[in-house]
């Protein structure tokens, strides 16, 4: 039987990682197996670049972090090696990253996750990498803004023209 020093320990990572996951927007359960070393420290780079925190953890520490709350449907997804990738601030960029890495490195196997409160499976986290980013989104529309402010500041100028010219004619 494990020590007491021992299960306070494992009782404080259960209970750090559900604040975690409580607080998640999205996640990402992934099986890493097979990825190189190189492969996984670019794959750990650009999710610390997108925000996102990654962490190898054990399926049992995650099957007790997600008991009795919304996310108790993860565990389905708990099988093999498990690593969880997590963002409280973007609800795509897990995915982004994982899907494309997936599709790269045939080695990293997506599981399933959550957004925004709903459990999705790998179809779901697939759909969602594939949807515009926040500031992609905004580009779009800032760019279709302009262009459309610029045809009506040539069409304005075009009408004062005629005016002047029906004025001094």
């Amino acid at each position: 039987m494990p020590s007491e020093k021992i299960l306070k320990h494992k009782k404080a990572l259960v209970d750090e990682l559900a604040q975690k996951l409580k607080n998640a927007k999205s996640i990402v359960l992934a099986d890493y197996r097979g990825l190189t070393v190189d492969q996984d420290t670019k794959l750990r780079k650009e999710l610390r670049e997108a925000d996102v925190e990654y962490k190898v953890i054990k399926n049992s520490i995650i099957s007790f972090a997600i008991k009795d709350s919304d996310l108790a449907g993860l565990g389905k997804y708990l099988t093999g090696p498990t690593a969880v990738a997590i963002s409280t601030t973007d609800p795509v960029a897990p995915s982004k990253v994982l899907a494309k890495f997936a599709k790269d490195f045939n080695k990293l196997e997506i599981k399933g996750g959550m957004a925004e409160g709903n459990i999705i499976d790998i179809d779901g986290i697939k759909e969602l990498a594939s949807t515009p980013s926040k500031e992609e989104l905004l580009g779009r529309l800032i760019g279709s803004l302009q262009s459309s402010l610029y045809g009506l500041a040539i069409a304005l100028d075009a009408i004062a023209e005629k005016q002047e010219q029906a004025e001094n004619a």
